[in-house]
């Protein structure tokens, strides 16, 4: 069993040298601005779940997995001669929607305070009195 600290480490590293790898040395073009979310390996060191995203979405998600996968064994290796471990973890890969979200996120914030200009403004304050009636 390894030690949480190390854990995080590992993990880290792995994150730092994928992508590296992918940047640097990759040549698949489904492989072309994949960014590395997060990495979490399990306490045992046998699989190393890894989490990607890149700037079009999840349109592409399929084609960037099924590329991922197909690399699964060059990127192995290479991140095994570049850490020093025993024994390295089976990689993992798993769209992660998270810049989907945050994204969706900030259209909704945007949505609201546009809404909290000028006429939305008037036009809400008549649907509330039309439901609750004038002030008197």
């Amino acid at each position: 069993m390894v030690s949480k600290t190390r854990l995080v480490r590992i993990s880290q590293r792995i994150r730092e040298e994928l992508s590296e790898i992918l940047l640097m040395e990759s040549s698949d073009p489904r492989l072309k601005g994949i960014t590395i979310t997060d990495v979490e390996v399990d306490r045992e060191l046998a699989f190393a779940e890894v989490y990607v995203s890149t700037v079009e979405g999840s349109q592409h998600a399929q084609e960037v997995l099924s590329g991922l996968d197909h690399a699964q064994g060059f990127l192995r290796s290479e991140l095994a001669h570049r850490m020093e471990l025993r024994i390295f973890p089976r990689l993992r890969f798993h769209w992660d929607p998270t810049l989907e979200h945050a994204d969706k996120i900030a259209n909704l914030i945007n949505s609201i305070h546009k809404t909290n200009d000028g006429q939305q403004v008037v036009s809400k304050k008549r649907r509330v009195e039309k439901h609750y009636g004038s002030p008197s």
